[in-house]
């Protein structure tokens, strides 16, 4: 029974440890400081909440929304982001890139190892002055696990945690996980030394994130930052039967940021340092108007006079255009649409406020990009496209040719403004060889 009493007196004492134990405050030109329960992310001496957006380019439409910070992924062009950056008055979270810690044979080779360190280290010291730099996140999505196979992984990431605070004590450090992940979480606090605070990107979960951070507060009631947040991605979202995601029109998806930052961002949350939405830029992402916020020319959707208003509290004076859905041959996204092959098809979009002009409307017809290196690396290059068969555009409407070849596909149109905005609408569809 004593040993027992023992055992119990110090299991408590360990968990009571890695529940107060504070977490790693330092002072330097970007650091976090705490007073009582709230936590402060400074710059310069002065209080600085992030305002951010994921990407790197678009900065100067960035600033002008009343944006503030970026974060990057990898270290690619990083000295040109951080110049364009303070050239437009943004701060920079530089992303170090790292295998997942599941690839073992990458972290178990001690010569990459140790190439990565020189590599890092080298990055580190040659821009770590930059008035623009923020922060570092070492590692996106990475994963935190919890198995003794995993030691060469965990022993890499602490060798190079160490360095960066070493190198660079002027800058914090964090690490981007998927979701609020309660492992992830209970695996840094054992098993990783020096995180300044943690960074998450989430989607459909931030509904969830307030209920989740009080309740595991008893364990973990550190910093924190939104490093990608937004609208359901493709893997949340509504499916046709053959697999296909449904994409919300523009407008509704505006709607959705605006909804989900004032009802689920925990704003109020004396632990929140702020918030990147996601994607400040144009990719491909199943498809190339999922998460893109502007065009590959700079043209904004609704969704950054959401954020404008949002982050200034003022909606810019012109708007983009609001679109109500778009319906093919009379049947919206959600209504399965089969179509036979060679035949000739009606497509339309239906304006929410037809006293807007002049709109120019473009029209796309592309295969359903069903291509993947992985389960965790969506195709970044757009599908194969089918615009000869587009035969007529006439004021709302497209008439075109189904493609012969049977399969999944989808019909895309952008509405443009003649100031700069755009909106976006698309239907899948499938056709069905006779």
């Amino acid at each position: 029974m004593f040993k027992k009493i023992c055992f119990h007196v110090a299991l408590i004492a360990v968990l009571t440890g890695c529940v107060s134990s504070p977490a790693p405050l330092r002072k330097g030109r970007v650091y976090i400081g705490k007073e009582g329960k709230q936590y402060m992310l400074y710059r310069e001496g002065r209080p600085f909440q992030v305002r951010g957006a994921a990407g790197i380019e678009n900065l100067a439409a960035l600033h002008a929304a009343g944006g503030n910070t970026i974060r990057t992924w990898d270290t690619l062009h990083l000295g040109r982001i951080l110049d364009d950056a303070y050239a437009n008055h943004i701060a920079v979270i530089a992303g170090f890139p790292m295998p997942v810690s599941s690839f073992l044979p990458y972290y178990n080779d001690t010569a990459k190892v140790a190439a990565q360190y020189t590599a890092f280290r080298n990055v580190v010291n040659r821009y770590k002055s930059h008035p623009a730099l923020l922060m570092w996140c070492l590692g996106n999505e990475i994963d935190f696990p919890y198995t003794p196979r995993y030691n060469h992984f965990y022993k890499a990431y602490n060798h190079l945690l160490e360095m960066i605070h070493r190198e660079d004590p002027d800058h914090p450090v964090t690490t981007a996980l998927i979701n609020f992940n309660k492992r992830c979480l209970y695996n840094i606090r054992f098993k990783v030394t020096g995180l300044d605070l943690v960074s998450m990107n989430i989607f459909g979960e931030l509904r969830h994130l307030q209920r989740d951070l009080d309740k595991f507060s008893w364990f973990w009631d550190g910093p924190f930052l939104i490093t990608e947040w937004g609208i359901n991605g493709p893997w949340e979202s509504e499916q046709t039967t053959w697999g296909a995601p449904v994409e919300n029109t523009s407008t509704w998806k505006a709607e959705q940021y605006l909804q989900l930052y004032r009802r689920y961002m925990p704003v109020k949350d004396p632990r929140f340092l702020g918030a990147c939405v996601f994607y400040w830029g144009n990719k491909q992402e199943v498809t190339h108007t999922w998460f893109s916020l502007l065009t590959k020319e700079g043209g904004a959707t609704e969704t950054v006079n959401t954020m404008q208003y949002l982050w200034t509290g003022q909606w810019p004076a012109h708007r983009a255009p609001a679109l109500k859905y778009m319906l093919l041959n009379g049947k919206g996204s959600r209504d399965n649409i089969l179509l036979t092959p060679n035949s000739l098809q009606t497509a339309e979009i239906l304006l929410a406020d037809t006293s807007t002009a002049p709109l120019q409307i473009t029209w796309e017809l592309l295969a359903e990009d069903w291509h993947t290196k992985n389960r965790d690396e969506p195709n970044t290059q757009q599908p194969v496209g089918f615009n000869s068969l587009l035969l007529k555009a006439q004021g709302n409407k497209v008439t075109f040719r189904s493609p012969g070849k049977e399969g999944p596909y989808r019909i895309f149109a952008t509405v443009s403004d003649n100031k700069g905005h755009f909106a976006t609408a698309n239907t899948p569809f499938y056709v069905v060889s006779q």
